[in-house]
């Protein structure tokens, strides 16, 4: 039970957001804070409450321990760099009172803060648990989230390579939110989806005038990533020419926007991602060598979700919560013969094709409670003979 007395004392004015995956701990306390804060919103995990906390104007996050996506205590941590002013107050479901984390110099306190010891805290532990925005805690991936934790603090370039759908753009941004640099721009850059027409103009930039049509100058997408991170995905699509002057900023960390004489310095750290194997492409002369030592300083290689198995089911379950939680519905649960289906399956897209398997099923159960066999609908062949075969 939650007791009012033991609570912050909170201007009217300032929203709280209430971040748990159990609905009865989010209702708890939704009712004993009675209409102290406005507005109030709610947050189904770690990931769910950064986004928001990015759009609204926020007084105080109160955060369960117990996240689906990511440690509460590293989440604590990103708050307190990227939002100092939001008091952050631990959950328990149970008989305890919450806990104020920190005192912000904008709020007052009807208590002493208390910080309590995290089952995660020890170093070894807190690598391996999950990033923001990340499920699953198998031993493929916890070796994942210790990369990304060692690498995080530095300028480091990193090279992401892994399968279709196996949630590169999210390492990436992991790799940002846990940086130095999360209070600055991520800037996102997909390779593949630009016409190699405009990519040196998007990347870089140009000045009024360069070309037909150039009518006013424009900032590129490097420039516009100053201080924070650009990540590059698909970036075994740049083309040979583009690859050239992409090694130039990335060795001088200066940049010529089009129809300049000057040059601009630039801080940026690089993340790029693939799909392709860069290293067989540079062999072949298909990608610079000297480009992909640059990018590879530091690799992170994403398992198949065929190869982290123990995972297929926590993530299942959570899609479900989400989309439940859209509709404002209860999730429906699997049933023992649709976990060993889902167990079994080769899932040839990996984490993305999971998703859209289980939004099918949500769909196709209709107002049932449980989801069986019949209500999976498979975008591969259950049965591959190569069950990690690149999509």
């Amino acid at each position: 039970m939650i007791a009012t007395a033991e609570l912050p004392v909170f201007s009217p004015n300032g929203g709280a957001l209430i971040a748990s995956p159990d609905s009865s701990l989010r209702e708890k306390v939704l009712h004993r804070l009675n209409g102290r804060c406005r507005p109030v919103q709610q947050a189904l995990g770690g990931a769910d409450a950064l986004a928001k906390l990015e759009k609204g104007d926020w007084q105080v996050l109160f955060l369960d321990r117990r996240l689906p996506d990511l440690d509460a205590e590293e989440l604590s941590a990103v708050i307190r760099r990227r939002f100092p002013g939001i008091l952050v107050v631990f959950l328990e479901n149970d008989s305890r009172m919450p806990e104020a984390e920190e005192r912000p110099a904008c709020s007052a306190l009807s208590q002493r803060p208390v910080r309590k010891e995290s089952p995660l805290t020890s170093e070894g532990n807190l690598h391996k648990a999950p990033l923001p925005g990340m499920i699953g805690s198998s031993e493929p991936m916890q070796n994942v989230y210790r990369m990304v934790r060692l690498v995080a603090c530095r300028n480091t370039t990193v090279l992401i390579v892994g399968q279709t759908g196996t949630g590169k753009e999210l390492i990436a941004r992991a790799v940002h939110a846990l940086s130095p640099r999360s209070a600055k721009p991520l800037v996102v850059v997909n390779c593949a989806a630009i016409p190699e027409s405009l990519l040196e103009s998007e990347l870089f930039g140009y000045t009024r005038g360069a070309f037909t049509g150039a009518v006013q100058s424009q900032l590129g997408r490097i420039p516009a990533a100053h201080g924070g991170t650009l990540f590059l995905d698909e970036v075994s699509e740049l083309p040979l020419g583009m690859q050239a002057k992409l090694l130039r900023f990335l060795e001088q960390k200066e940049i010529q926007r089009l129809g300049a004489t000057d040059t601009m310095r630039v801080d940026v750290r690089v993340v790029a991602a693939s799909n392709a194997d860069l290293a067989a492409r540079a062999a072949r002369g298909e990608f610079r060598q000297d480009l992909y030592y640059r990018l590879s300083a530091f690799p992170i290689e994403l398992p198949a979700l065929a190869q982290r198995t123990a995972d297929i089911i926590p993530l299942a379950e959570y899609f479900l919560s989400c989309m439940a939680a859209a509709m404002e519905q209860r999730p429906p649960q699997l049933s023992e013969d649709a976990i060993r289906l889902l167990v079994a399956h080769a899932w040839r897209g990996n984490v993305r094709e999971l998703q859209h398997v289980m939004e099918r099923a949500s769909i196709l159960v209709q107002d049932g409670d449980t989801i069986e066999p019949e209500h999976l609908c498979f975008s591969y062949p259950h049965k591959l003979d190569s069950p990690h075969l690149v999509s």
